[in-house]
């Protein structure tokens, strides 16, 4: 309960002070009223006891002071904590850092959110709002807030613009334009639907050419700095074998016989002078193939979009999609090891034939395959 005491101050006026036990300190409150005291005094245990009481003094922390601790007690992939300071930095700081958590007001992240949006665009708005909210619900839990100020709808999600799809003719024109060395990459790329990480971190262990498959079992992630570090898939399901078309078998049994050393943990993608394949080395050639065959606005993870819309249009469903894409989610992550090695083949044996009908002439019908895409719920960045 709490506990109001009546006193006189120096000056002989009343004051009201009300005592509070808010988790393991006591909160005191000063009033000229005695009325007021008793009407904060009842609100104060109602909330107590619905487990909405917070400890002013507690919340009174700084925003990046905490979120400092909050990046640090987290296990996070290195890239990710890297993000995440990132965000905070170019975003977040200047606006929210020097203010104690409960000032930070819902008036104040809408205003920010909306400036944001103005200035650096939708995505990043998304991206930054995000990491705030989920900073500021932890300070929730921690009871250093009632409330998470953060209560604009939506403000959270990414509206990107869809994808184009990459028709077969454009991969195949690509593979030629681009620098030999990379050439295995694009059909790999657009045949096996790897992520540019997964590309970058693959060895000779992981190919093998007479099954006609390739093992993901790392990934190569490049941090702001330039390093480069070696890791697993972002997700258990990243970690998969695929089967792939005589094309792309074809091109990579070319390229481990001219460009790969024979130690099996050589990368099977390296820069000119051998050293491991980084991003900025591989997209100088991927901007001049690209512009050579007139596709600027083609990225290099549109050759994953179209590895999964081709596959698509095989007739693979969306458990073999996911289970080829890599793609975990809470509603298929039991999925992943259930998908029949079988049917990834028959999916390169059609992949073959979508190939063959591009090296022809041959315009595919994509019959909205990459609406399918979305409709079926897979989020090609993940």
């Amino acid at each position: 309960m709490a506990s109001i005491t009546r006193r006189m101050t120096n000056n002989d006026e009343v004051r009201y002070d009300v005592r509070l036990r808010v988790g393991q300190r006591v909160v005191t409150r000063t009033f000229q009223r005695k009325q007021d005291a008793e009407r904060w005094a009842s609100i104060a245990e109602a909330d107590r006891a619905r487990g909405a009481a917070v400890d002013p003094r507690a919340g009174a922390v700084a925003f990046d002071e905490y979120f400092d601790r909050w990046v640090r007690a987290r296990e996070l992939a290195p890239r990710t904590r890297e993000l995440y300071r990132h965000l905070f930095a170019r975003h977040l700081r200047d606006e929210f850092g020097s203010l104690a958590l409960t000032r930070i007001a819902p008036e104040a992240v809408r205003l920010w959110h909306s400036a944001l949006t103005r200035r650096a665009g939708a995505m990043q708005a998304a991206k930054a709002y995000r990491l705030l909210r989920a900073v500021l619900n932890t300070a929730v839990a921690d009871d250093l807030l009632v409330r998470n100020p953060c209560r604009l709808p939506g403000a959270g999600q990414e509206r990107s613009p869809e994808r184009s799809l990459v028709t077969p003719q454009q991969v195949l024109a690509l593979a030629d334009a681009i620098d030999e060395r990379y050439r295995a990459l694009v059909l790999l790329a657009a045949t096996g639907g790897l992520r540019l990480g997964e590309l970058l971190g693959l060895r000779r262990s992981h190919v093998d050419l007479r099954a006609a498959t390739v093992r993901v079992e790392e990934q190569a992630t490049q941090m702001m700095s330039g390093e480069r570090l070696i890791g697993p898939p972002k997700s258990a399901a990243g970690k998969r074998t695929i089967s792939l078309p005589a094309i792309a078998v074809e091109a990579l049994s070319s390229h481990v016989e001219r460009f790969v050393q024979t130690d099996d943990e050589a990368y099977v993608f390296t820069a000119p002078g051998g050293a491991p394949l980084d991003k900025a080395t591989l997209y100088r050639s991927w901007r001049v193939a690209r512009t050579e065959v007139g596709l600027d606005h083609v990225t290099l993870h549109d050759l994953r979009h179209a590895g999964a819309t081709l596959a698509a249009w095989t007739g693979a469903s969306t458990k073999e999609l996911m289970a080829r894409l890599g793609h975990a989610s809470p509603r298929a992550a039991l999925r992943y090891q259930h998908a029949a090695s079988s049917r990834d083949q028959e999916i390169a044996r059609r992949l073959d034939a979508v190939f063959a009908d591009a090296r022809d002439g041959r315009a595919m019908e994509t019959n909205g395959t990459s609406a399918q895409i979305e409709d079926q719920g897979l989020d090609l960045a993940l």
